[in-house]
């Protein structure tokens, strides 16, 4: 018998494949062609329709991938690969949904056999762009473990604080991050296995690729309860340490059904590009979960350095329809000669990790005759605002409320504020939870709790409404720096700047840039024994270290010497007097 999901996805998939109407060619792009929804037919109806039922017991490789594996053998589903991958130098990985299924399996009886991990076991996965990445994610799926990401730009420091707070049981991971893990190890009593993916063997790993080689693809996915937690994501570590977030089987497994129908609006026809790095919970969003769910192709690009060129020449070379990236990206590319491509494929772009400029958009549409839809959400949700197809774009805004929740703007007690008044972004989570809400952080419930007010969750940013019911980014509550859509805390850039000898005390805010929006800076009070020194190497010494101590992505890229930091009578550090300086100056 079907499950409700199942029944959904072949429904979905047969209405989905309804041939596409071009509507009027632009006269800014000649390839263009306006086009309407694929999946829903405005934004009100898909407000008021929208409805999901949640199984009682749910797992998103089980119920979702091989059932579109079933399908494609049945001839029910578009040739349409389910994977794809490349990495510029010729190599190319193409899988079906039955060749995803046969691999996982084979992946995860490596886990469950090989690892000797049990259902609920926590895996920390710390890959780059390439195809072992998303075997992992599924063989966890399937075998009930829990998937745990992690860039690797992760530094030593990083890696042990991820293996420890988390009780990780078993890595993943490749040759540039082996030994940082190896010198940590003994310092990780709950890690029990290492594995490798790499072209030599490593002492004391298990090598990925000869062991699948020998593994058997016979494999039983174990049965989920919808609630059971799924993976954890690190948060950037605002006024401490990164906080583990949680996520069920249900909440991104279903949830994100709400970007991928929506938002991203794909079928089975199209092919999904999101260049997001593999460690950050933007990947679920755009590289797995939301795609898959509609049964789309999954490209992957491994591009280990950025290059605008290659960006802007895989979209022409490639039958890419949809692309999802930040906007220091779009940034990077309008400042290229973006009309001397093709996009021959491109339909729809999309973008989201932090605000995208009205003047970024405009020379994007000018150029390729596209609109780019944004879109907001967090780590600990699935897409809580954007801009959908078929509705008016206003540069600069948020968009509107996704069908997953009731957004509002609260004042400090919870109350409802009128349109054009600022105050916090929230919605109801009480006496219904949203399906698209994570569910506590880890270990720490008293972070847990301080997220609700009243009967709605508050996100920590502050935004406002106005009379259309368009959702306006104003600022972080918290501190984060978004830089390059990498969210970043201070508490992590001032613990690394606090190493270097030559710092007393140090406050990190964002300023502001004209290619990634915003950059860390760093105002420092030098220790006396300091002070003679010269001022410019100084400043590149303490760069270099904070990038060695951390994540490279961290490093402030502005250096202030000052003589004290403003703080408040309690001596707290008042960054936002310092953020607020910075940003007046533009």
């Amino acid at each position: 018998m079907l499950s409700l999901v199942t029944m959904e996805i072949l429904l979905r998939s047969k209405c989905c494949q309804r041939p596409r109407v071009p509507g009027p060619v632009r006269v800014l792009h000649k390839d263009y062609r306006t086009v309407t929804p694929q999946n829903f037919s405005n934004y009100e109806s898909m407000k008021k329709d929208f409805k999901l039922e949640i199984p009682e017991y749910f797992n998103f490789a089980k119920d979702v991938l091989d059932q579109w594996a079933n399908m494609e053998k049945a001839g029910k589903r578009p040739s349409n690969s389910a994977f794809w991958w490349i990495n510029g130098k010729g190599e190319e990985v193409r899988w079906s949904f039955e060749e995803l299924g046969s691999l996982s399996k084979k992946f995860a009886n490596i886990l469950t056999e090989a690892c000797a991990l049990q259902r609920g076991d926590r895996v920390i996965v710390i890959l780059p762009r390439i195809p072992e990445w998303w075997l992992a994610n599924v063989a966890c799926l399937r075998t009930g473990a829990v998937f745990i990401p992690g860039t690797t730009q992760l530094t030593q420091n990083d890696i042990l604080y991820r293996l420890q707070s988390s009780k990780a049981k078993c890595i993943v991971t490749h040759d540039a991050v082996a030994p940082a893990v190896d010198a940590v190890a003994s310092q990780c009593e709950n890690l029990r296995s290492k594995l490798i993916v790499s072209q030599n063997p490593r002492e004391g790993w298990g090598d990925l690729k000869e062991m699948m080689k020998r593994a058997t693809d016979n494999h039983t996915c174990v049965e989920t309860r919808h609630d059971e937690t799924m993976a954890i994501y690190f948060t950037s570590g605002t006024s401490g340490s990164p906080k583990m977030t949680a996520h069920t089987h249900s909440s991104y497994g279903l949830g994100l059904s709400v970007n991928g129908r929506f938002w991203l609006d794909l079928t089975p026809l199209d092919v999904m590009w999101n260049t997001s790095d593999t460690g950050w919970a933007k990947s679920a969003w755009s590289s797995v979960f939301s795609p898959w769910i509609q049964g789309a192709c999954v490209f992957a690009h491994h591009l280990p350095q950025f290059e605008p060129t290659s960006i802007l020449q895989t979209l022409s070379k490639f039958p890419i329809t949809v692309f999802c990236s930040v906007p220091t990206v779009y940034r990077m590319l309008v400042q290229n000669d973006v009309t001397s491509f093709k996009f021959k494929s491109l339909k729809h772009c999309v973008s989201a990790g932090e605000p995208i400029s009205p003047e970024v958009t405009e020379q994007w549409r000018s150029r390729t005759g596209l609109e780019i839809y944004e879109g907001y959400g967090q780590t600990e949700t699935v897409l809580i605002c954007g801009h959908f197809k078929g509705m008016k774009i206003k540069p600069g805004s948020m968009g509107k409320p996704s069908p997953a929740f009731d957004v509002k703007i609260l004042d400090a007690n919870g109350n409802v504020l009128p349109p054009g008044q600022e105050g916090d972004i929230g919605f109801q989570v009480v006496p219904k939870r949203p399906l698209g809400l994570f569910t506590h952080y880890v270990d720490n419930p008293t972070k847990t709790a301080s997220t609700l007010r009243g009967n709605n969750y508050i996100t920590g940013d502050r935004g406002y409404m106005d009379e259309d019911g368009y959702f306006w980014f104003v600022g972080r509550s918290d501190d984060v720096i978004l830089s390059s859509g990498y969210r970043i805390g201070p508490f992590e850039v001032e613990s690394a700047l606090a190493e270097h000898p030559a710092v007393a005390e140090s406050a990190a805010v964002s300023s502001p840039d004209p290619i990634r929006g915003e950059v860390v800076k760093a105002f420092i009070v030098l220790n006396p024994n300091y002070k003679s020194h010269g001022q410019e190497q100084l400043k590149k010494e303490i760069q270099e270290h904070v990038k060695k101590t951390t994540a490279p992505y961290k490093y402030p890229r502005k250096v202030e010497f000052v003589q004290e930091l403003p703080k408040t009578i309690s001596g707290k550090i008042k960054r936002n007097e310092l953020r607020k300086k910075e940003w007046e100056s533009i």
